[in-house]
């Protein structure tokens, strides 16, 4: 930008309310003419104040995309891995109800170290994706991160889970879902 008078470049920097009152004051100018000066001078600081906001808005803007980005992509497959959850509650029940002469059993012991090969596969994807097993027996019963489903009479202190009906499951940071557990009850 230049100055019309001589062409000489103008800073933009430069022109604020007081540089511009100060100009004002410095040249004999008539009170109608301060008077323009004046409200020029506050129409400035005013779009001023208005491009600062729409700075700080426009950066916000951005933080919130990507943020918004870096969850999309780090949370892209929770349904999948929700829906994955119970092949691995079925295959946790299918080892679970193989009973100690069926593991024995000559005939039958590669179908079991198949099954058990294909849960310790299913347990390395899951730590790969961040996918992680909420731990819950002898612990407090914590409503964010376990469901309490009914309460059993022991001697731990009330509210100590005492029994796990379903495995609950973390992805990073999120609950997948909750463990279904039975709480010590009082009395």
């Amino acid at each position: 930008m230049t100055n019309m008078d001589n062409d000489t470049p103008v800073d933009d920097d430069a022109l604020t309310p007081e540089t511009v009152a100060a100009e004002a004051d410095a040249t004999e100018a008539t009170p109608g003419e301060n008077d323009e000066v004046a409200k020029l001078a506050e129409q400035l600081a005013a779009l001023q104040q208005d491009l600062l906001y729409a700075r700080a808005e426009t950066q916000n803007v951005t933080r919130r995309k990507d943020k918004e980005i870096a969850d999309a992509h780090a949370y892209a497959a929770t349904k999948f891995a929700r829906d994955i959850l119970s092949v691995a509650d079925n295959l946790g029940r299918a080892l679970a109800a193989i009973g100690d002469e069926q593991r024995a059993d000559e005939g039958f012991k590669p179908f079991v170290t198949g099954l058990e090969a294909t849960e310790r596969e299913l347990m390395s994807v899951f730590e790969r994706h961040g996918i992680t097993r909420i731990a819950a027996i002898g612990l407090p019963l914590d409503p964010n991160q376990h469901q309490a489903m009914l309460e059993i009479p022991s001697d731990k202190e009330p509210g100590t889970i005492v029994q796990e009906m379903q495995a609950g499951y973390m992805m990073k940071d999120r609950l997948l879902r909750p463990a279904m557990v039975g709480v010590a009850k009082a009395g």
